[in-house]
């Protein structure tokens, strides 16, 4: 008996450990450094910059800076398919980066619709392609308010892709066993996406135009 209450308190112990290394707060905050990376990197190839506090952005550790590196890569993937359908995303949803709040809405209303599960149940299900194409709309919208002079928007940005995670994605990155899942996508010498990664590129593309047509049509 004493045994097996040793047993059960060390395996206790050990889910404790586990939780704790994977608590909301440091999902959100890894998910939202990984939106400012994600924000930079497109700003920089097209030759904007946002802030210089910014700029120095780092990740917390060796294991979220390759992280960091699968979403860039999985995001260039993605977005190479069909180039211009991450371009002009502003013009797109019809908004204007003028308007913060609109911003935000508009970014938490597409999120909302790629990870919904009512597009003919094609998208049922939280998969790391939906949330690549997350990344890439919030890029994209990014881009389109630091070219229009609103860089503040863009920490709004940041903020409301945390919350998002927040409020639907924390409890499937935990049982992913964290944002190191996503590195699995790919080949890790050359960051190679994986195969079945490049069979749902076309879904993760689907899944932006209807969340876009589904958007556009709520606020007509």
């Amino acid at each position: 008996m004493k045994v097996l209450r040793r047993s059960s308190v060390f395996a206790a112990e050990v889910l404790d450990v586990f939780d704790r290394s994977l608590t909301e707060k440091e999902l959100v905050s890894q998910s939202k450094a990984l939106c400012r990376d994600y924000i930079l990197s497109r700003l920089n190839q097209n030759s904007l910059t946002w802030s210089k506090t910014e700029l120095k952005l780092t990740p917390s550790s060796a294991a979220l800076a390759d992280v960091s590196s699968v979403l860039l890569c999985l995001g260039d993937e993605l977005e190479s398919m069909q180039p211009a359908l991450y371009k002009n995303v502003a013009r797109q949803l019809n908004i204007s980066v003028a308007v913060e709040n609109l911003v935000s809405d508009a970014f938490i209303g597409v999120a909302t619709e790629i990870f919904s599960a009512v597009f003919f149940l094609l998208a049922a299900g939280i998969t790391w392609g939906k949330v690549v194409s997350m990344y890439a709309v919030a890029g994209a919208l990014a881009v389109d308010c630091v070219r229009k002079g609103h860089l503040v928007t863009v920490y709004i940005l940041v903020d409301s892709l945390g919350q998002f995670v927040r409020k639907f994605l924390v409890p499937w990155l935990k049982r992913r066993g964290g944002w190191v899942d996503i590195t699995k996508c790919v080949v890790k010498k050359n960051l190679t996406p994986e195969k079945n990664w490049l069979s749902s590129i076309l879904e993760s593309l689907k899944y932006f135009l209807m969340a876009v047509y589904v958007y556009i049509m709520k606020e007509q």
